[in-house]
């Protein structure tokens, strides 16, 4: 019989509310579950709350979180990044685990590594994502450094795998795919009711609803969101129709387009109908998902796209950019469009609006493409990428 593996987890993006954080969660909490062969020590630098009690936590000393410190307009400090290197260098350790680029540190073992890399948005998108110089630079020596030192990539999808190994010129073998899923949490609801938090935000029964679900950076695409939805806005038969934009803006780490967004949506007078609910807390935003008609996610890139696998699994009907792996994840279940054609998202808003035989039939289709998509599977494949680099 094999020797347990001591895995050693760089787990400092726990609690990232942004898709780092979630596929974190989601991947490693399943693993820890499931793989009682092997032995795994999460390092973190926060209070270690709401962390699998099957894990060791180990608490590394921070002058500030990794999730607030490794943000687009700044860096962590080297001292602390010394901290969390020497931790998880220990020679203890048979393999370490960074579940994403985001907050890789290099090491000095002889362990194998395993870094994923989600996606390469901020590589086709600098400027719409890293825009200052030497920020971008701290960037790119941080995943060239990471590709280095791994013994295995590992990507959320086989569309960012593509995307991988051409953006790095990597062969197929260097780079693995551990999927995502949505949480058990995001479900259809018998009754759904909005609550307080969703009343005081103007969200109430009665209405039409389109939602977006995400951060508010410029490749996201928002400002053909905000547009299409005004030419919709306009027109008598959509006078029920609100938008609703959910995601963190105020403490926000990565670039924004917030306050450009904002003013957008101001100068098309549309302000009354145009919500901005910052962060939501997973129970409210599954209530939005059942009350709302459809998510929309036109973003110029996406690595894998969460929100809308979570949008189908609460019965959701989803409109989602070409430019990701929905179109094989979701198939026939959602609308697709070109997120650069400026009346792409208009023509499909209006589909799926005004049909409730479609609406029906994607609510449908994409609850049985989201039952799919489990986060057991996705740790089976990353048990699988740990095998592979220690010769077993």
């Amino acid at each position: 019989m094999a020797r347990p593996l001591k895995i050693g987890v760089d787990a400092t993006c726990w609690h990232n509310s942004r898709g780092y954080g979630r596929h974190t969660r989601g991947v490693l909490g399943a693993l820890v579950r499931m793989d009682a062969c092997n032995r795994y020590v999460f390092l973190v630098d926060a209070e270690p709350t709401s962390l699998p009690a099957e894990a060791e936590v180990r608490k590394i000393g921070s002058s500030l979180p990794t999730a607030m410190a490794a943000s687009a307009n700044g860096h962590r400090a080297i001292p602390d990044l010394w901290r969390m290197s020497r931790a998880l260098s220990a020679r203890e350790f048979d393999l370490l685990l960074f579940p994403t680029i985001y907050s890789y540190v290099p090491v000095y073992s002889r362990a194998k590594k395993v870094v994923m890399i989600h996606d390469v948005i901020a590589e086709t998108f600098p400027d719409l994502t890293v825009p200052k110089i030497v920020f971008h630079c701290l960037w790119k020596t941080k995943v060239a450094l990471g590709r280095w030192q791994a013994d295995a990539i590992v990507t959320v999808s086989e569309y960012s795998r593509k995307g991988i190994m051409q953006q790095f010129k990597l062969p197929r073998e260097r780079v693995s795919v551990v999927g995502e899923a949505s949480d058990p949490t995001f479900r259809v609801l018998d009754d759904p009711q909005p609550s307080a938090r969703l009343r005081s935000l103007g969200i109430v029964i009665g209405g039409r609803l389109v939602v977006y679900v995400g951060g508010f950076g410029p490749h996201k695409n928002l400002d053909r969101l905000v547009a299409a939805f005004a030419g919709l806005a306009s027109q008598t038969e959509f006078s029920d129709v609100n938008l609703i934009m959910v995601g963190e803006y105020q403490r926000e780490v990565f670039y924004s387009s917030f306050q450009k967004v904002k003013n957008i949506v101001q100068e098309l007078k549309l302000a009354d109908r145009v919500i901005f609910t910052g962060y939501l807390a997973d129970d409210d935003l599954v209530t939005l998902l059942n009350l709302a008609n459809v998510l929309v996610l036109p973003s110029l890139m996406e690595g894998f796209g969460l929100p809308a696998i979570e949008a189908a699994a609460c019965g959701c009907p989803v409109i989602a950019t070409k430019a990701s792996p929905l179109p094989s994840l979701l198939g026939e279940s959602a609308l697709y469009i070109d997120p650069t054609d400026d009346q792409a998202i208009t023509w499909a808003l209006n589909q799926v609006l005004t049909s409730e035989q479609l609406r029906t039939q994607m609510r449908r289709d994409g609850l049985a493409a989201a039952r799919e998509l489990t986060w057991e599977a996705a740790a089976r494949q990353m048990v699988c990428v740990f095998e592979r680099v220690v010769g077993r």
